[in-house]
């Protein structure tokens, strides 16, 4: 596992860590956009001049406040270039984002004004925009909202909007999780085809992501094969999740139809 870390020039650098070494670290949950920040960005230093990088500072900074050293984000500590290590990091997601001290919630939407409440609505404006956000509309934020145990929502201004816990009623509202869930109820709580639901309204960019976006929720490890389409993918995934499951529980619903 990569992770990031601020140096003394105030840039940032990548440190691999291996199984039993990984120290405290915080982790970034965001959508992606133009100008993301790569591996290879990183790597040969042409990263800053691009929009993402805003990501990767305040990231950096946040978990600087928090007095974590390392913190990981998706665009630039996975090289998707290569294959195996890819894959590796599809296995591997849930696992890490349950792991890590704080998962930080950039939401690049969400406006940072806490006054001016709309009359019509009696809402913030933040609270609006908040509760249109595309984060809610990704496959992939659905096991970053739910597997770390400390969730933290900011604007894109980075001020903090709340957490998983005080923001439970309207998350709640907007993604159909029961509240428990997002109380840290255990996921076994919950039958196969209620967390297939969580996922229904929810897009990816790649049409296999769909389903391998849901295998940490399952506890679930299938080799990515992009090219085999969503429908194949699923019945893939479905077909791990049965092989798992008493036989009184075998019957799953279909997530994308």
């Amino acid at each position: 596992m990569r992770l990031l870390q601020h140096n003394n020039g105030g840039d940032f650098s990548l440190v691999e860590f291996f199984e039993g070494d990984i120290p405290k670290y915080a982790i970034l949950s965001h959508t992606w956009e133009a100008e993301e920040v790569t591996f290879n960005d990183l790597m040969n230093g042409t990263g800053e001049d691009k929009a993402g990088y805003k990501k990767i500072r305040f990231c950096g900074e946040q978990a600087g406040r928090d007095r974590i050293q390392y913190f990981w984000i998706d665009t630039c500590c996975i090289d998707k270039t290569n294959s195996a290590e890819l894959s590796e990091a599809i296995n591997s997601m849930f696992r890490w984002y349950r792991d890590a001290a704080k998962c930080y919630v950039y939401l690049s939407d969400v406006p940072g004004s806490t006054s001016d409440i709309d009359n019509n609505s009696h809402l913030l404006p933040w609270e609006l925009a908040f509760r249109e956000s595309k984060w809610f509309t990704r496959g992939w934020t659905l096991q970053e909202l739910l597997a770390p145990t400390s969730v933290e929502f900011f604007s894109r201004h980075s001020k903090p909007l709340g957490d998983k816990r005080t923001l439970k009623r309207p998350i709640h509202e907007i993604t159909g999780i029961p509240i428990s869930m997002l109380e840290e109820a255990p996921l076994s709580q919950f039958g196969v085809d209620e967390r297939l639901s969580w996922a229904e309204n929810r897009q990816t960019t790649r049409a296999e992501d769909k389903a391998y976006s849901l295998l940490g929720m399952f506890g679930i490890y299938l080799p990515p094969i992009y090219g085999e389409g969503r429908e194949h993918a699923f019945k893939r995934l479905r077909k791990e999740i049965q092989n798992s499951l008493p036989e009184n529980e075998q019957h799953l619903r279909d997530p994308h139809k």
